[in-house]
């Protein structure tokens, strides 16, 4: 059970002078999430197990510190914890997303309260026990679509079928989440995205046309019918809304085209808007507001250096946000939750060398008390510096990125490229993978290249069906910078990723030779071709299977030509593969093939295959181990070294 720490510390110990264990660095934290209660006088928890077999739900009460603990079935996991009551909470039943390593929602809900009594679940598929009829039977995808703070345990609840017809098709429900009854409020014959006023009704509605282009509706007073969305609101998305309690003012993240998305005040009676704020660079990524469910006070950006603005700055929330900032230099502040009385304010600090942690903030005493560390056993003073870069590609476009080391001038680096291509991009925080490089005495690079996120949907878009081209250019053109700013020794580079960055991992020696001395792909994909087969064949939806057409092409050859599996003789470097046996998203075969034609050729590869695991490694032993491999590996091919004194 937790113990709430009333004492914050001032001072840490002194920095290990030793490496620190990889078992570190994969150790579950103490706690996944940490939700307030309206009341102020619970906070609430999912906790890994000790094994880290299952997350369960801890509730404990501020004042006196006891604790409650709750499970939903043997070797279960929860997440996306909400309060719809004081003594009222809904979890999503859930498994460990593997590259994420945390559980992740399986679209399944359970209510309980906080008592460990009248568990139920709420959405999903219960089975017929023999005689007795299992008393749920959704076949689909559940969400938590908005809690209804002025109806205690009423909640909104999103539901996507998976057995309705050619195309799933989404329905709202009004839910009581004390008794299990529900409503049918909303439906959609394909899918649909609908944002809430502050009563529960929907007032903005997006669907996607035939071409996968975004359709947006709105109900312009309460009660209406759905018209289009005037184009003087938003031209082509809007989202993260957010309404003032007159029903008609709205604080929401707009797109008329493909830019990035800026900040916006809209009047819906008059159909205008006022822009709050934006970046022509850089995407808003997400508001801070003032109480449970007040307005906007200030936003953010993160896909390049992190940044916050206040779009009213005379708030007394932005006002209390600045002075947390300034009281936790080096930090960033993000309010998480609020009392409904908007006295008790729950916060977390977070860092690029700290995990982070979570306080309570009393606005009448003007106490904070410390709840959770994250990763206690992670000293930030033993981590490595995370600096937001800048450069310019060979096309003259910008390019963000991170460049994490200890100390100063150039040193082994290893290149390490994220997942997705697209849509994913890195952000400034902690990071397991590259504090453990760096903790090893590598500088660690990152680029967020054409096709990542944050950016907007023009930047994204100028990566497609840039796998084995422009993406890999942007990817280049930041290690050259590197090394010309010094940040780099040009003899000892390693290229490094999971996923989409396992490909990069293999291609990137392929279009450089002589650039890297060796690469490590991790739960890569390396034949395209064989990608594209495996995906029809796994029965993906029609339209991810669209959108693969559109990102990754359709020309079978020329997939085959960016393909590392097809150019085996050109790896000139020694290659480390890992892959998870049960992987079905890059699947196992991928790892066969690419593994066969590096012997083939007589290249030099060593291989760590894990029963068990899927598209990641989820068992913190496992991921030890790997870490270990790694740390071997680059030791032998760039240089071990210990980590460089000083920060």
């Amino acid at each position: 059970m937790f113990t709430i720490l009333a004492a914050m510390t001032i001072l840490a110990p002194a920095a290990q002078a030793q490496s620190i264990p990889a078992e570190e660095f994969t150790k579950r934290p103490e706690a996944w999430e940490v939700e307030l209660s309206p009341s102020g006088e619970y906070i609430a928890f999912a906790v890994p197990s000790a094994d880290g077999m299952e997350t369960t739900l801890e509730v404990t009460r501020l004042s006196t510190g006891k604790s409650q603990i709750m499970r939903f079935g043997r070797q279960q996991h929860v997440s996306d914890i909400y309060w719809t009551a004081d003594d009222q909470l809904v979890v999503s039943r859930a498994a460990m997303e593997p590259l994420k390593a945390r559980p992740v929602s399986q679209g399944e809900l359970y209510t309980t309260d906080i008592h460990a009594k009248n568990q139920d679940v709420l959405f999903g598929f219960v089975p017929d026990n023999q005689t007795k009829r299992g008393k749920r039977k959704d076949r689909g995808w559940s969400v938590i679509a908005k809690v209804l703070h002025d109806e205690p345990g009423m909640a909104l609840v999103d539901f996507t079928c998976w057995d309705c017809g050619e195309e799933p098709g989404t329905t709202i429900f009004r839910v009581n989440t004390l008794t299990g009854e529900r409503k049918e409020i909303e439906r959609s014959s394909g899918l649909a995205s609908y944002q809430f006023d502050n009563s529960g009704e929907p007032r903005f509605r997006t669907t996607w046309d035939e071409n996968d282009e975004p359709v947006l509706a709105y109900r312009k007073n309460k009660g209406g019918a759905w018209e289009p969305l005037p184009k003087s609101i938003a031209g082509r998305m809007l989202y993260s809304a957010r309404f003032a309690p007159d029903g008609n003012t709205v604080y929401a993240l707009v797109t008329d085209a493909l830019e990035p998305a800026q900040a916006y005040k809209i009047d819906l009676q008059a159909g205008t808007r006022t822009k709050l704020a934006g970046d022509p660079d850089v995407a808003v990524s997400g508001f801070l507001y003032s109480g449970l469910d007040g307005i906007p006070f200030a936003v953010t950006y993160d896909a390049a250096k992190p940044a916050l603005q206040y779009i009213d700055p005379n708030s007394e929330w932005a006002k209390l946000h600045a002075g947390l900032m300034a009281a936790f230099p080096g930090y960033m502040v993000s309010f998480t939750g609020f009392s409904r009385d908007g006295n008790k304010v729950l916060f977390s600090t977070w860092s690029d060398r700290d995990l982070g942690s979570y306080y309570i903030y009393d606005r009448t005493t003007r106490q904070v008390q410390k709840i959770i560390d994250y990763k206690p056993w992670l000293k930030p003073e033993s981590m490595a510096q995370t600096r937001p870069i800048e450069f310019t590609n060979r096309g003259g476009q910008k390019i963000f990125g991170f460049y994490t080391a200890k100390g100063d001038g150039p040193k082994p680096m290893v290149v390490m490229a994220h997942g997705g291509p697209f849509g994913i991009y890195d952000r400034w925080g902690f990071d397991e993978y590259v504090q453990f490089l760096a903790s090893r005495g590598y500088a660690v690079l990152q680029v967020n290249y054409r096709g990542s996120g944050g950016r907007g949907e023009e930047f994204q878009r100028s990566g497609w069906q840039g796998w084995g081209t422009k993406i890999q250019d942007d990817i280049t053109d930041g290690v050259r910078w590197a090394i010309a700013n010094k940040l780099a020794d040009p003899a000892r580079i390693c290229t490094f990723g999971g996923s989409f960055g396992g490909y990069t991992a293999l291609i990137q020696p392929i279009l450089n030779p002589g650039m890297y001395k060796c690469g490590i792909g991790y739960v890569g994909v390396y034949d395209l071709p064989l990608m594209r087969k495996t995906d029809k064949n796994q029965g993906i939806s029609k339209r991810s299977l669209r959108f693969l057409d559109r990102t990754l092409g359709t020309d079978m050859d020329a997939l085959a030509k960016v393909s590392p599996v097809q150019r085996a003789s050109e790896i000139q470097v020694p290659v480390l593969l890992a892959h998870g046996r049960n992987d079905k998203t890059a699947d196992f075969n991928q790892f066969k093939v690419m593994e066969a034609a590096l012997k083939a050729q007589g290249k030099s590869v060593e291989s760590f295959v894990v029963d068990g695991e899927g598209h990641g490694f989820v068992d913190p032993k496992n991921r030890a181990e790997f870490y270990r491999r790694i740390e071997a590996f680059l030791g032998k091919y760039i240089g071990q070294g210990a980590a460089p004194a000083g920060n």
